[in-house]
């Protein structure tokens, strides 16, 4: 799949560069393959009222096709600076080609670990960005706010870690709903898949 051609109908710049961050426990960046994008939206359509935080958005590109494509409220956790600058611009750029979209993007500069769930949140959305350690806190996280607010909500899982899944299927509420084989991907590498873990409320 063209990632030009995708950027492009975004107008936004979300194309991997060497981007090294500055804590072991966060993982350099890499974007979710628009391609991988597609085949989530076809499967796990959203809808607008949904808001969906994805932990380590990089320069946005999750948000903002997810956005586009559903016009679902987003917000992207970003603690590297530079990153946080490129998504912030992005979120510019395309605010400026879909002006209805500007009151559903936020985006955060801070640690993953420190955001404050919102009740509004329902989706959230990780693709391999740190270590296990900070999994488990943004997990709590997660589950304190379920507790205050009960409603459903889903863990989406890119590219899944044996130490992210045993921690979700052992020491959470939440279960595995549903899951989709990468394709084209998955034959070479079963880590190419998406795991969506659902909390009932």
């Amino acid at each position: 799949m063209d990632e030009k051609y995708y950027d492009a109908m975004l107008n936004v710049l979300t194309r991997e560069d060497r981007v090294i961050n500055p804590f072991f426990q966060y993982y350099p960046y890499e974007p979710t393959p628009y391609a991988v994008l597609k085949q989530l939206s076809d499967t796990y359509p959203l809808i607008p009222e949904d808001r969906l935080v994805d932990f380590g958005c990089g320069k946005g590109r999750t948000l903002f096709y997810l956005n586009y494509m559903f016009g679902c409220n987003v917000c992207g956790i970003e603690m590297n600076e530079k990153l946080y600058k490129d998504a912030e611009n992005n979120r510019k750029r395309y605010i400026k080609r879909h002006p209805h979209a500007a009151e559903k993007i936020e985006i955060l500069p801070i640690l993953a670990e420190k955001y404050e769930v919102d009740q509004k949140d329902n989706k959230f959305y990780f693709f391999h960005p740190f270590s296990v350690t900070v999994f488990k806190k943004v997990i709590t996280n997660i589950m304190q706010s379920l507790e205050h607010h009960p409603r459903q909500a889903d863990i989406i899982v890119y590219y899944p870690t044996e130490e992210y899944l045993c921690y979700l299927d052992h020491k959470t509420d939440f279960r595995l709903n549903s899951g989709m084989l990468i394709h084209g991907a998955y034959e070479k590498n079963k880590q190419e898949q998406i795991l969506i873990y659902r909390y009932d409320g």
